[in-house]
């Protein structure tokens, strides 16, 4: 069971780097700008270091499914329905760098109508429970620390870029996290 969870996610972020690279060069055609740059390269290779992590961790103590995995999958489960949901709402502007096209309306729809990072919440719990569906304590501990302290480096350069070059002001200023604009 491990070998196919973990290649599914192999395939999946394999994919989402190629949607995000499609992604990129749509933007850079219409004068997208990336910023937060110097974070990237971290971002990166925590998302690297997660799955060696994982890998080795439950491969060197030969950790077994968890007995409540009917309870973990389908969050897992909820949790890529609320991934894709998040890619499909953002369509083109969907990436793994910090993207912006200066003057775009930010995209409100889809799962952006209720919280501001969905995704970011979505890996949050990947890192979290992917381990623990395995008994790797360590790698969900060690990982769940270091993406909240680049989530303190990530979420505020997004937002400041949002802010600077597109409507995200207007369109997050008068609603709360949890609550949608009335139109």
């Amino acid at each position: 069971m491990f070998y196919m969870v973990f290649i599914f996610i192999i395939v999946q972020r394999v994919t989402e780097l190629f949607i995000a690279r499609k992604n990129e060069k749509w933007m850079r055609n219409r004068g997208g700008i990336e910023h937060g740059k110097d974070h990237y390269p971290y971002i990166v290779s925590l998302h690297i270091l997660f799955l060696v992590s994982f890998f080795i961790e439950v491969q060197v103590f030969r950790r077994e499914l968890t007995e409540i995995w009917f309870v973990m999958f389908p969050i897992l489960f909820l949790t890529q329905l609320l991934r894709y949901w998040a890619v499909f709402s953002l369509g083109n502007y969907w990436n793994t760098k910090i993207m912006i096209v200066p003057g775009d309306v930010v995209i409100s729809r889809g799962p952006y109508k209720f919280v501001k990072h969905p995704n970011y919440i979505v890996v949050a719990i990947e890192i979290l429970i992917l381990p623990l569906l395995f008994h790797a304590y360590i790698t969900a501990i060690l990982f769940t620390i270091l993406n909240v302290i680049m989530m303190t480096i990530r979420i505020p350069a997004e937002e400041s870029a949002l802010q600077t070059y597109t409507n995200y002001h207007e369109v997050f200023s008068i609603r709360s996290i949890f609550t949608s604009k009335k139109k």
